[in-house]
């Protein structure tokens, strides 16, 4: 027959789908392997109601042939097969979708099954097989059961946008092989890697492993044969043959399908790690099975510990999706909020709709629904687990409890019902993480407020001057080690109605009125002196005021305003990761600092060498100040801008 022109828009859609609609090359074997999934279906339907039909389920399967001398690969099924006129009508008019035809039929004629379920429905699944193959031919022949025994069938070739033939040919028994004869190698491309074993068993396992037929391929293996030789104790030599195998490559029936009582726990484990290649167990899995406007199965894995490359960019969140065994998406960001990113795991729905490619979902409302109940799953799972094994959930915080943490800062406290009684803190009396319900129902009554300090470690908290007033009260002061945990405890805000409050705030509540009056008498009889020591630091303060927070150290730092100096810290490394200096974010970041305030012991010896200092000698005063103020900075984990003067002001005060 003679070569036939596809229509022009087809010839623009063809050429369109080769260079733009699907991602990755390698997703042609996908869409072969669905469409056979598809004709099978159809013959099984047909078989339902049709004896002469002469198959069972069992008979039904998918074949993938290698042939590296010709550089072909040929994917067949034993499936419904076409007509010429089918052929003409599915793949001479591009997006001309058979099983979508098929759904309609079924609909309209009010027949229905489980045992059919097609997802081709947009048509052009086939032609993606031009992304890398120089020459197509189908050869089908169409079941029907008034000439079964007939052995007329049908060839289509085409080489892409030049057009396509029919002809007439012959095949021993219905259904469809769609030989690819594959583009030589470049150096941008090594198309002949599709003629390898491990490739295409990869690629089947990861796209096709759920599809309900069986996909047979040949199989290298090799075995130990004996030999008529014999050695030197008069036994048969053994030798290794290399042999081949026609053997399932996929899984067929997803874990997440079964039963709860027929998968056991181990099952699910071997499952994950295989699945997202992890050595550890998940520290829990969750599974769904849902039904009603939007039906849908998902199996999630609470990870145990993070993946190498977890706080970096080139990290993908997010779920499998499939879609009648086949997965259409490997990383679907979407149907996870930031703050659970951590969760592994596949969702499969027969409600989801797709884009033309089914590489990308649209966004529509089952989407919604299902993401909403996948957040509230995730979030009861991971509030049983800290109920009821507390040993775990510490396991799984150390790993991932900094996520939660900034899914409270960057939601801006719209997430607080959802992550906030998942947060926990070093406690400085457990000596341990702890979830902040603890720390609120172990509170004295007399106790206001919740105490947190911030720093870079546990061990300098514990030192830390300003806690000494805390500390003496005999309440408990979370530790804040993260940079982010800051920001999480206030957009927490309050807690069963108790209130955050850092041991660097002005007024932590623990002083009676008494004590305030004392202390604002003994700042205005100081007046002069205070201003003096401001002045002397040259604006490296924005103010200096006497502290009952001290008990045994002579001074500390601390902030007024709204950014405290671990916030300022927490800006800087922003600053040096995202431009350094010169750019817009250094310019950005570097107004974020902390109104820094000297706070002083009044009880201290350092403060009467200062006070007399500042009576008889202002240059000793001056340099004590600077002293008390680098002092205040060490102690706080901040370096001195100059430890080389810091040093020489030390030696300038002891031994002249």
């Amino acid at each position: 027959m003679a070569k036939k022109q596809f229509k022009s828009e087809s010839k623009r859609l063809l050429d369109l789908m080769i260079n733009s609609i699907y991602t990755h090359k390698e997703i042609f074997l996908r869409e072969l392997i669905s469409n056979a999934s598809d004709a099978i279906d159809k013959l099984c339907y047909i078989s339902l109601t049709d004896d002469k039909v002469g198959l069972t389920r069992d008979d039904f399967k998918i074949s993938i042939d290698i042939n590296k001398d010709k550089k072909t690969l040929t994917i067949s099924d034993n499936g419904v097969g076409m007509t010429a006129d089918e052929l003409e009508a599915n793949l001479g008019v591009i997006a001309k979708s058979g099983s979508l035809q098929f759904k309609k039929d079924m609909k309209e004629s009010e027949s229905s099954s489980e045992d059919i379920d097609i997802i081709g429905q947009f048509g052009v699944g086939f032609y993606s097989a031009f992304m890398i193959a120089s020459k197509v031919t189908v050869i089908s022949r169409a079941y029907n059961s008034a000439d079964a025994k007939d052995k007329a069938a049908n060839m289509w070739v085409s080489s892409g946008s030049d057009g396509y033939s029919i002809s007439a040919c012959e095949k021993d028994s219905p259904g469809t092989d769609i030989i690819i004869e594959l583009k030589e190698d470049t150096d941008d491309e090594q198309y002949s890697k599709y003629l390898e074993e491990y490739t295409l068993t990869s690629l089947i396992r990861k796209y096709s492993d759920y599809v309900r037929w069986p996909i047979y391929m040949d199989v290298k293996k090799n075995r130990q044969v004996e030999t008529d030789e014999v050695d030197d104790k008069g036994e048969k030599k053994k030798i290794w043959e290399d042999y081949t195998e026609n053997e399932v490559i996929n899984s067929r029936i997803p874990i997440w399908q079964r039963s709860k009582s027929d998968v056991s726990d181990e099952e699910c484990a071997e499952f994950y790690k295989e699945k997202f290649f992890d050595r550890a167990d998940p520290v829990s899995v969750i599974r769904v099975s849902a039904e009603g406007l939007v039906s849908y199965n998902a199996m999630l894995f609470i990870p145990a510990v993070a993946p190498y490359d977890y706080f970096t960019r080139e990290y993908k969140a997010g779920l499998q999706l499939y879609s009648s065994g086949i997965m259409i998406m490997e990383h679907c960001s979407d149907l996870l909020p930031e703050h659970f990113r951590f969760v592994r795991g596949v969702v499969e729905s027969p409600d989801f709709s797709l884009n033309i490619s089914r590489e990308i979902l649209q966004h529509d409302r089952q989407l919604k629904v299902i993401a909403t109940n996948i957040e509230k799953k995730i979030k009861s799972e991971l509030k049983k687990l800290m109920e009821i094994d507390m040993e775990k959930y510490q396991a799984f915080y150390k790993a991932f409890g900094i996520q939660l943490k900034y899914g409270l800062a960057n939601g801006y406290g719209m997430n607080k019902d959802m992550l906030g009684d998942l947060i926990m803190f070093y406690s400085s009396k457990s000596e341990k993480l702890i979830p902040i319900s603890e720390y609120i129902n172990a509170m004295p009554e007399d106790q206001k407020y919740i105490y947190y300090a911030s720093g870079e470690s546990v061990a300098m908290l514990g030192k830390l001057p300003q806690t000494e007033q805390v500390r003496d009260k005999g309440y408990d002061i979370f530790y804040l080690t993260d940079e982010i945990d800051e920001f999480a405890v206030r957009m927490l805000g309050k807690i069963e109605e108790k209130e955050f409050r850092s041991v660097n705030d002005k007024d932590l509540g623990l002083e009676s009125d008494e004590d305030k009056k004392e202390l604002e008498q003994q700042e205005t009889e100081n007046k002069d002196l205070l201003d003096f020591v401001k002045t002397s630091l040259n604006g490296k303060v924005a103010a200096v005021r006497f502290s009952q927070k001290l008990k045994s150290h002579p001074v500390c730092l601390t902030s007024q305003g709204e950014i405290s100096l671990e916030m300022e810290k927490y800006f800087k490394s922003m600053q040096a990761g995202r431009g350094g200096e010169g750019s817009a974010e250094e310019e950005m970041f570097g107004k974020m600092r902390a109104e820094r305030v000297l706070e002083l012991n009044a009880t201290h010896p350092s403060f009467t060498a200062l006070k007399d200092a500042f009576e008889n000698d202002k240059d000793k005063a001056a340099d004590l100040s600077n002293l008390l103020y680098g002092e205040a900075l060490l102690t706080a984990g901040i370096p001195l801008d100059d430890p080389s003067d810091f040093s020489g002001l030390i030696n300038k005060l002891l031994f002249s």
